[in-house]
């Protein structure tokens, strides 16, 4: 494991959503399969198990879940404090803002929170203005349309999954990434695989998901192709191999094709090693 890898994933984890389980490679189906089990090779060589959901079909025919997990008012500003920053940073300020917030309903407390007091508190997350403004923005909502954090919880894990998700997105500051993670690790929709910007140029460059596709059809393609109880690890991992190995500008296998712990299962999509060349592979020729 890399010295600079976290313990555990902001998103996952005993205090994210979910327990660890020995990780179970397969018998590779597919070839997006074959990479998270490799990556299970690479880092953790764990899972994470997701907290039961009463009504998923989804999850009910593919995913094995289980633990209490985290509750999903929780787990929405967690996956907020990680926007664009690293978990070595939003940690800390997760935690910080439990220490001042938590102890009751969390959603009450931020609704009612002094804007530049969460701000300072969570300053080390970045963006923290913004984040501020965003978390005490959904608090009032989930306060005002479910009556607070509980009523909220009830709802991420027993509604139906598209209306969960729907809800979710309809939330100013909520993207498809920040939905997928309160559905997989608080809601317990087990066949979820959350897509960021690694995960997203890392199966296009790959060629498991098509160049041009967008991070839904990626999204799509993954959930597809590698089985349910994997797919929250696949997102931690793969998130971790980019950072490691598969990075926009200068991928491992630029210098060494070798490198790269992925090089036969990698078709380069936009990398050119004898020219030096690194585009999006929707640019690729």
């Amino acid at each position: 494991m890399s010295e600079d890898e976290p313990a555990e994933n902001i998103s996952g984890g005993e205090t994210g959503g979910g327990r660890f389980d020995q990780f179970q490679p397969g018998d590779g189906t597919s070839r997006a399969e074959t990479v998270v089990d490799r990556l299970g090779d690479l880092y953790w060589q764990k899972t994470y198990g997701v907290r039961e959901s009463q009504s998923d079909s989804r999850a009910n025919q593919n995913a094995e879940r289980s633990g209490d997990g985290q509750d999903a008012f929780e787990c929405l500003v967690r996956t907020i404090l990680s926007q664009n920053t690293s978990d070595k940073a939003s940690q800390p300020a997760h935690d910080e803002l439990i220490g001042r917030y938590g102890g009751g309903d969390l959603a009450e407390s931020l609704a009612t929170a002094d804007r530049d007091e969460l701000a300072e508190t969570i300053s080390a997350a970045g963006l923290y203005n913004q984040k501020s403004e965003t978390i005490t923005r959904i608090a009032r909502r989930v306060e005002e349309e479910y009556g607070g954090a509980t009523e909220f919880d009830a709802f991420v894990r027993e509604e139906d999954y598209d209306a969960v998700r729907e809800a979710l997105l309809d939330m100013k500051g909520v993207g498809p990434k920040t939905a997928d993670c309160v559905l997989l690790f608080a809601g317990g929709r087990g066949g979820v695989f959350p897509v960021d910007t690694h995960v997203h140029r890392i199966y296009r460059r790959m060629g498991i998901a098509p160049a041009d596709a967008d991070h839904e059809q990626v999204r799509q393609v993954l959930e597809s192709q590698v089985p349910a109880e994997k797919c929250g690890f696949g997102h931690t991992a793969s998130i971790q191999f980019g950072r490691e190995y598969c990075s926009a500008r200068n991928p491992a296998c630029l210098d060494d094709p070798e490198a790269c712990p992925m090089a036969d299962l990698c078709e380069q999509v936009g990398v050119s090693p004898e020219t030096g060349e690194v585009v999006d592979p929707a640019e690729a020729e």
